[in-house]
């Protein structure tokens, strides 16, 4: 049987370059990949972007009111037989849809490997993360740094080289230059300390 797979990490521990080389692996052996991410997830339009300057255009792109069975089923009409699923932005999808892709890896035979982040920048579960952490067959955590050199495991939002600790969840453009940077919990407390102080 199938498999649903939960790769999660801090943001820039190499998500998106992960995702690429199984695709490359896949179609190397002579079998077909899938990519699929969401329509939340506006940086690099239909690409997935790595922070190492590679990028690869997306086979589907899911909205959240889509049906992700019905969406593949779908595709799989037009282009044929696939042999691995691979999710980009995970965190993004709804929690009925990460059912959808256990329901895929079940019920089709077909692996479905989702890679995302676990949280936000101020510390919440992701819709998408939360279910995937309940449902997947198999979690395996990506590993990156902090600035200090301690294993960063939560994402710092900066706006304008500020960091910030509050607002929506979700901002990829637009309200200034948005960016983030993979933090270890210590960094991350003392740095929302300093930004309390600096604003009170």
């Amino acid at each position: 049987m199938a498999k649903l797979y939960f790769r999660y990490g801090a943001m820039n521990c190499g998500k998106s370059t992960a995702l690429m080389q199984v695709v490359h692996n896949y179609h190397e052996r002579g079998l077909k990949a899938m990519v699929i991410k969401p329509y939340t997830d506006t940086k690099g339009g239909n690409q997935v972007v790595s922070r190492l300057g590679i990028s690869r255009e997306v086979d589907l792109m899911v909205k959240p009111d889509e049906n992700i069975v019905d969406e593949i089923k779908a595709w799989l009409a037009q282009n044929g037989k696939i042999h691995c699923i691979l999710v980009d932005e995970a965190q993004f999808f709804k929690a009925e849809q990460i059912d959808q892709f256990f329901e895929i890896a079940v019920k089709q035979n077909i692996p479905v490997i989702c890679y995302g982040l676990r949280t936000d920048f101020s510390m919440r579960g992701f819709e998408g993360s939360e279910r995937l952490l309940l449902l997947a067959h198999s979690l395996e955590e990506l590993k990156t740094i902090c600035r200090c050199g301690r294993k960063a495991i939560l994402n710092g939002r900066k706006i304008d080289g500020k960091f910030v600790f509050e607002g929506e969840q979700v901002v990829i453009d637009g309200g200034g230059h948005v960016e983030y940077e993979s933090l270890c919990a210590h960094c991350y407390f003392q740095l929302k300390e300093e930004e309390k102080e600096r604003t009170s």
